[in-house]
C-alpha cells in the first residue's frame, strides 16, 4: 500500500511539472509570437492600426486561463479535489448498497 502511494504521488506531481512546462512554452511562444506580430504592424503602418493588439488580447485570454490550471488556482482543475469527489461518491454508493442488503 505505502508503494502504492508513493507511484500515486510521483504521478500526481509529474502531471503538475508537465503542466507548468506546458504552460512556459505557452507564455514563450506568445511573447514571440506577438513581438514579430507587432514588429510586422509597426514596419506596415507605424501602429496607425495596432491589429496586433486583437491577437495579444485573444491569446492572452487562453494564457490566463492557461495559467490558472497550472498553478491551480481554481479548485476545481485540482487532481485531489477530482479524486476527493471520486472517493467521496464511492463510499455513498457503497453505504447505499449496504442499506440495501440490511
Amino acid at each position: 500500500m505505502k508503494d502504492f502511494n508513493e507511484q500515486k504521488r510521483y504521478e500526481r506531481a509529474k502531471n503538475r511539472v508537465e503542466d507548468l512546462k506546458k504552460f512556459y512554452n505557452n507564455l514563450i511562444s506568445y511573447t514571440v509570437i506577438i513581438s514579430f506580430l507587432a514588429g510586422i504592424n509597426y514596419y506596415q503602418n507605424e501602429w496607425r492600426s495596432a491589429w496586433f493588439l486583437w491577437a495579444a488580447f485573444g491569446w492572452g485570454i487562453g494564457i490566463i486561463f492557461h495559467a490558472i490550471k497550472a498553478y491551480r488556482v481554481n479548485p476545481m482543475f485540482n487532481k485531489d479535489w477530482e479524486e476527493q469527489k471520486i472517493r467521496k461518491y464511492m463510499e455513498e454508493e457503497q453505504d447505499n448498497n449496504k442499506q440495501l442488503w440490511e
